[in-house]
């Protein structure tokens, strides 16, 4: 099997069988973000608890790419400090723009590296991260 074949399954894994998809019902930080270009929108939300994220939910609708990377960040995310969850949405973005990245921690995320070749979907695969990134940096 080729990598490229791999990684498209594992996205597509995320796209039909997604990870912590829906809403908490306690006191959470919550952030809408959409892609005014494509129409992929985002409701992220985070249950945040001494500076660690305890949990991460979503809703939205989108591509294949960002419903899938909306996936993978949150189960990324859970139990990560805040300051390392940022360090991972640094380390996302770096990745999707064509830098050498690994995520040893998990590593589902490294399929999306293929993005970098499709500067179109950057915007996709980074919507969740970007607003993992406001949640942590402006918290409502």
């Amino acid at each position: 099997m080729q990598l490229d074949d791999l990684y498209r399954r594992v996205i597509m894994d995320h796209y039909k069988k997604p990870r912590n998809r829906g809403t908490f019902d306690a006191d959470v930080v919550t952030i809408d973000l959409n892609n005014p270009t494509c129409g992929d929108r985002i409701s992220l939300q985070l249950q945040v608890n001494d500076g660690i994220v305890e949990a991460a939910r979503y809703t939205g609708e989108g591509c294949s790419i960002s419903m899938s990377s909306a996936s993978m960040m949150t189960e990324a995310v859970k139990g990560k400090t805040l300051e390392q969850a940022l360090e991972l949405a640094d380390r996302f973005s770096a990745m999707v723009k064509g830098e050498d990245v690994t995520f040893d921690e998990y590593e589902d995320i490294e399929a999306l590296s293929g993005v970098c070749k499709f500067p179109a979907r950057i915007k996709c695969a980074t919507l969740a991260w970007n607003a993992l990134r406001k949640g942590i940096e402006e918290p409502i």
